[in-house]
């Protein structure tokens, strides 16, 4: 539920800072395997409390389990004001990035495909708690809808595990508002995670109805993951005349643009976590954010 103070936001039963962390980089090259510098991941973890973060995000594919073993090293016992989400219903066939002869190829969906058997869920989330520690899960989010399984055989597995207790709140992830709504039917859903950032604004939709029934809007990819070298020319002019980095200005963008917002910006180097809570500091002018907002592609 979105609360009225703009700096912060309930989720997974607590109240946290709206800026906070994804995990997914404490892994390998392609979200495959071990991390270049696992001790580096730690630190970085263990920085982003210190510098205020109180939601992470991870999931059992990164790796797979990589990140949520990192966090467990890095945290545990967690602080008791800080969210750990984590997500469950993909698989991996493989590093998501392979180097062919014509560089390097991002497979995309190929390399994380859906499953979402109820008992396929069940044993992800069992095997999440295992790894992160914990006897209840703060949040669990459905990581993407298996067409193969009626929505509501999945929600449901979810709402039978919280029912037991195993999990404190249920999201969703990538889905339609539609889906959403179907979901809405079977459990109370407390946040939608997202692809969402100055450039790719095709989850607007899933926002707007955050916003109206506040719920917590989770943007993955809110620097797009690199590839706001492109965007509009707005973002540098803005990034001059604060006198910092677009980056900062596309997660400042985030946070001014609606209250529902809980950008996950990540990273497995400390100076880069530094540079990205920073983006907090960042104050938009109204007109800045209308600008950027009308920059979409």
């Amino acid at each position: 539920m979105v609360n009225v103070d703009p700096q912060t936001i309930s989720i997974g039963g607590k109240k946290v800072s709206r800026l906070g962390f994804g995990s997914m980089r404490f892994t390998g090259r392609g979200i495959w395997g071990e991390p270049q510098d696992r001790d580096e991941c730690i630190a970085v973890a263990r920085r982003a409390v210190d510098l205020g973060v109180q939601f992470i995000d991870t999931a059992d594919s990164y790796g797979p389990h990589v990140a949520e073993q990192i966090l467990y090293e890095a945290l545990h016992p967690y602080p008791d004001d800080v969210v750990i989400a984590t997500k469950a219903g993909l698989t991996r066939n493989g590093p998501d990035v392979i180097d062919t002869d014509a560089g390097p190829k991002r497979l995309g969906p190929a390399a994380w495909p859906p499953v979402g058997r109820p008992e396929y869920l069940r044993q992800q989330v069992l095997m999440s708690m295992r790894r992160l520690g914990v006897d209840q899960i703060d949040l669990l989010q459905l990581h993407r809808v298996d067409p193969q399984v009626p929505l509501a055989d999945q929600i449901g597995e979810l709402k039978a595990l919280q029912d037991e207790g195993k999990i404190l709140e249920i999201g969703m992830s990538q889905c339609t508002v539609a889906q959403l709504d179907e979901a809405r039917q079977i459990a109370d859903i407390v946040s939608v995670q997202s692809r969402f950032n100055v450039i790719d604004r095709s989850a607007k939709d899933i926002l707007d109805v955050c916003e109206r029934d506040g719920l917590a809007f989770i943007p993955w990819a809110p620097v797009a993951q690199g590839g706001l070298a492109a965007a509009h020319q707005a973002l540098d002019d803005i990034a001059r005349a604060h006198q910092c980095t677009v980056g900062q200005v596309a997660i400042a963008w985030l946070l001014h643009v609606s209250p529902a917002m809980l950008p996950i910006p990540g990273t497995s180097r400390r100076t880069h976590l530094e540079e990205n809570m920073a983006a907090a500091d960042v104050q938009l002018t109204p007109e800045q954010i209308d600008e950027l907002s009308a920059a979409a592609s």
